[in-house]
């Protein structure tokens, strides 16, 4: 009995099945919704994450795709310079360097230093004054030796009038003409000591023998010179005109001499220390007659009027001799030629496209160089080589001069 009423309240404190049933049916149900809505969500997230990627393809698709940006040139047709470029020495065409031919005392300096002086104009002057004391000695000589030969002669006619009628023997007449003779010779002897201390005379007075420019000062007056000294007065230099002396290589002289031949007169520009700006033109005067075998040059010396001044004697330059000109080639700016090894190329623009071209470039003068392989017309690029290559896509940036 008692264990029937035992298992009778465990059945009663039990739910009912059915309940049990139900629950379980809730809870699985909950968990399929739940399952269901985060399903969803992932779907969308992954529809919404391929449509940005979608429409970011397709933005990038219809934008158009920038090229390298770069500055362009276009191939000119014109004239080009066949230059030899020389270091070079400006040389006056004359320098005189003044010295005492007579020993005195410098009585006075008549030129200011830097001063331009003519030819002939008095520089300084020496004292003259024991010069004309020996011209006075020599004068008198020569007068009284004169007097001895007029004396002479007088006696030789004399004597001939007397040999004629037979009142003197001919060694008497003989006699005498050997006496007018040596005092002829006397005489002739006197008139070149007169002329030698004219000559010295003279000397006291220096006179600037050319056109040019003074130096500095090297004496002052109340100093004793030497004749023939070392010491040196005043030095002139002519300065307008004046020559440059530069160099050409022997392997360009055959064409130097070629134009010379036919007349031509050659330019020559002469530049400053750093080549870059020009001083003065001239023209080619003279070669030398030997080349020098230690540097395998000849010297030739061009013409300057100079009448500004802008050449200085002895100042250093760079000369540009002008031998020949060719005309109607194809020009293109130095910049844009590009070089690998020993290949030459430009990156020719067509239709916004660059395309590697193979050039042959030959002078160069003032930026520009003569080419081989472009027409004129032709638009090559002058900036951004080191984005650029074979068939790039490019933007000029800034327009070709035409």
């Amino acid at each position: 009995m008692i264990d029937d009423l035992a298992n009778q309240t465990t059945l009663a404190s039990r739910p009912p099945l059915p309940e049990l049933g139900e629950r379980r049916r809730l809870n699985v149900a909950r968990i399929a919704l739940w399952s269901l809505g985060a399903l969803a969500l992932l779907t969308a997230c992954v529809l919404l994450l391929r449509h940005h990627e979608n429409a970011v393809k397709a933005a990038a698709t219809a934008r158009p795709t920038a090229g390298i940006a770069v500055a362009a040139a276009t191939a000119t047709q014109g004239d080009i310079g066949v230059y030899l470029d020389a270091i070079a020495t400006v040389t006056p065409v004359c320098t005189a360097s003044i010295t005492s031919q007579v020993t005195g005392q410098i009585a006075a300096v008549h030129f200011t230093e830097g001063q331009l002086v003519a030819k002939g104009e008095p520089l300084i002057d020496i004292d003259p004054r024991p010069y004309r004391a020996l011209l006075l000695q020599a004068q008198g000589t020569l007068e009284r030796d004169e007097g001895v030969l007029a004396q002479a002669r007088m006696d030789l006619e004399r004597y001939a009038a007397a040999w004629k009628r037979d009142a003197i023997a001919r060694q008497v007449l003989d006699d005498q003409e050997k006496l007018a003779l040596q005092a002829a010779g006397t005489v002739k002897n006197d008139q070149g000591t007169v002329q030698f201390a004219q000559v010295q005379l003279d000397f006291c007075s220096i006179k600037s023998p050319i056109v040019g420019r003074v130096g500095l000062r090297l004496v002052d007056p109340g100093n004793v010179v030497q004749a023939a000294g070392a010491v040196t007065l005043a030095v002139i230099t002519q300065a307008s005109p004046i020559t440059v002396v530069f160099t050409i290589p022997e392997d360009s002289l055959g064409q130097v001499q070629a134009r010379l031949r036919k007349g031509a007169t050659l330019s020559v520009e002469a530049f400053d220390r750093a080549a870059q700006t020009r001083i003065a033109t001239g023209r080619l005067l003279a070669l030398d007659n030997q080349i020098d075998p230690t540097t395998g040059t000849v010297k030739g010396r061009a013409m300057f009027d100079n009448k500004d001044a802008a050449l200085f004697p002895n100042q250093f330059v760079n000369t540009r001799l002008l031998v020949d000109t060719l005309r109607g080639v194809t020009l293109v700016p130095s910049s844009a030629i590009q070089r690998n090894g020993q290949a030459s190329f430009v990156y020719l623009v067509q239709e916004n496209v660059a395309h590697i071209r193979s050039v042959t470039p030959g002078l160069v003068n003032g930026g520009l160089t003569q080419v081989a392989g472009l027409q004129p017309g032709d638009v090559v690029a002058n900036s951004g080589f080191e984005k650029l290559q074979d068939k790039a896509a490019v933007t000029i940036a800034r327009q070709p001069a035409p």
